[in-house]
C-alpha cells in the first residue's frame, strides 16, 4: 500500500525530494501498463510513462487538487499516449510465422493468441475517445466515474462511449468468427 495523495502533497509543496520517488513509486507500474496498452510496444510505453512523470514533476506548481494525484497522472498518460498514437501510422498487424507446436493445446494456444491479436486490432481501431475509455475500464479496471474524471467528460458521456465501443468492437470482431472475443469488454 502507498502513502495517501494528500500527504504525498503536501511532501511534494513542502519541497522533500523523496515525496516525488514516492509518487514514482506508487504510480510507475499503472501508468506503464496504461501506456504500453495503448502502444503494444514496451519501450515507448516506458518513455511514455517517464515522459508523464516528467511533466507532472514541472506542472506540480499549477496543480490545484481538484482531482487525485491519481487521476491527474492517468490523464497526463492518456494525453501523451493519445498524442503519440496520432505521431505514428498504425503498425499492420503483424502474422503468426511460427509453426504450431504438435503439443497438447498447442493449437488451443495458436487461437487465442490470434483471438487477442484481432481483440487488440479492434480496440486499435476505435475512435480515440472509445479506445480510452475501453482500456481504461476493461485493460485497467476503473469505474465510470474515473474514467469520466480522467477523460474530463460527464459520467453518463463515459458510459455512453463505453456502450459505443463494445458495439463497435463486436461489430469489427464478428468477421472474425469471435463473438465470444467481445465478452471481453462486458
Amino acid at each position: 500500500m502507498h502513502e495517501p495523495d494528500e500527504a504525498l502533497l503536501g511532501r511534494l509543496r513542502a519541497g522533500d525530494a523523496s515525496a516525488f520517488e514516492a509518487v514514482i513509486a506508487a504510480y510507475q507500474r499503472d501508468l506503464y501498463r496504461l501506456a504500453y496498452r495503448f502502444t503494444r510496444n514496451m519501450e515507448d510505453a516506458k518513455d511514455l510513462a517517464q515522459e508523464a512523470f516528467l511533466r507532472a514533476y514541472r506542472a506540480l506548481p499549477r496543480f490545484d487538487g481538484r482531482s487525485s494525484l491519481y487521476t491527474w497522472l492517468y490523464r497526463i498518460t492518456l494525453n501523451l499516449c493519445l498524442n503519440h498514437r496520432r505521431g505514428k501510422m498504425p503498425e499492420a498487424t503483424k502474422e503468426t510465422t511460427a509453426l504450431a507446436d504438435p503439443a497438447p493445446g498447442a493449437l488451443e494456444a495458436l487461437a487465442e493468441s490470434e483471438r487477442q491479436a484481432a481483440v487488440a486490432a479492434a480496440i486499435a481501431s476505435l475512435p480515440p475517445q472509445q479506445r480510452a475509455t475501453v482500456i481504461l475500464r476493461v485493460q485497467q479496471g476503473l469505474s465510470h466515474k474515473a474514467i469520466a474524471e480522467i477523460l474530463d467528460c460527464s459520467e453518463g458521456t463515459a458510459k455512453a462511449n463505453f456502450f459505443h465501443a463494445v458495439r463497435n468492437l463486436r461489430a469489427r470482431l464478428q468477421g472474425y468468427g469471435a463473438q465470444e472475443g467481445s465478452d471481453a469488454v462486458r
